[in-house]
């Protein structure tokens, strides 16, 4: 486990041995959010299904426009996740 804020998080090699695959998102690293996430097994596969609903289920908004919206959220909340 590492540390993240004051969260004790799974190692990246940690969380790539629990998990099949990257998903759509394969940076070639694991996201700190990812590894977050992995920490908390209540609250994180949820977490993960509503995500996966936001961002591909069929919606008014593309693909694109989502992963906009995603990122200027992030942004003007100073999220580094």
């Amino acid at each position: 486990m590492t540390e993240i804020a004051w969260v004790d998080t799974p190692t990246e090699e940690q969380v790539n041995a629990e998990r099949p695959s990257a998903g759509p998102y394969d940076f070639g690293f694991v996201p700190a959010m990812g590894r977050l996430l992995a920490a908390h097994p209540r609250i994180g596969p949820s977490f993960f299904a509503l995500f996966g609903e936001i961002m591909f289920a069929p919606g008014a908004l593309s693909r694109r426009e989502r992963e906009l919206v995603a990122g200027i959220a992030a942004v003007t909340q100073d999220c580094f996740y």
